[in-house]
């Protein structure tokens, strides 16, 4: 009963954490996994390159957040900024390996058959390449999209927004009145977001991923 009295008592707070969680998971995943498939584009055709960015994102995503986040404190100050570099920085990791293994795993054949009707290099990877390996690549947006939701909580340690404020502020003050309440309610809409951001991306996969790759 306290936690829908305080739920019901807060509603329009938690409903805008909330929105800026979300707002910020989707803003960093968007933008992090254009930059992937556009890293993956430039080096998939280039053997060293192309292991060297594979094993450097895999090594990138083992740098503590909160170390990455401290860093990005000295030249970007508190708040959004250093936030949302953060974010996009480790989002932009599992996309790149799958956009890479994706492209590379293009069948010869293929690639030979539309070059021998004439599409330049261009068109290949526009209409042939990428829509084939996009299936990899979104589960890559998928993994990215729910490492992010939850890595978004710890920047309220920088006065970032989203439902890491409340989650922080309720364990800070745990034995207080509401402080249970609190992070027990961050951490639950946080899944809840989790939740939704991976039905719609499912969502978009089957609108988007031809049912003969499927």
């Amino acid at each position: 009963m306290q936690l829908w009295d305080y739920i019901q008592g807060h509603a329009a707070n938690l409903t805008f954490l909330t929105y800026q969680h979300a707002s910020l998971a989707f803003q960093t995943v968007l933008v992090g996994a254009v930059v992937a498939v556009l890293i993956a584009v430039v080096v998939y055709r280039l053997p060293f390159f192309s292991s060297f960015t594979l094993t450097t994102s895999r090594v990138a995503l083992t740098i503590p957040s909160l170390a990455l986040l401290a860093l990005l404190i000295v030249p970007f100050g508190l708040g959004v900024i250093p936030s949302f570099i953060m974010l996009a920085f480790f989002a932009a990791m599992p996309v790149i390996g799958n956009a890479i293994v994706g492209l590379r795993s293009v069948p010869a054949s293929v690639i030979e058959a539309a070059q021998g009707i004439g599409l330049s290099r261009w068109r290949i990877l526009l209409s042939v390449e990428l829509p084939i390996a996009w299936p990899v690549i979104l589960t890559g947006i998928r993994v990215s999209t729910q490492m992010i939701i939850g890595v978004a909580a710890i920047v309220a340690y920088v006065l970032g927004p989203g439902l890491g404020s409340l989650i922080f502020s309720g364990l800070s003050r745990l034995g207080g009145a509401n402080a249970l309440e609190m992070a027990l309610t961050g951490t639950v809409l946080i899944v809840i977001i989790a939740l939704v951001f991976d039905g719609l991306l499912v969502l978009l996969g089957r609108l988007t991923i031809s049912k003969g790759l499927s």
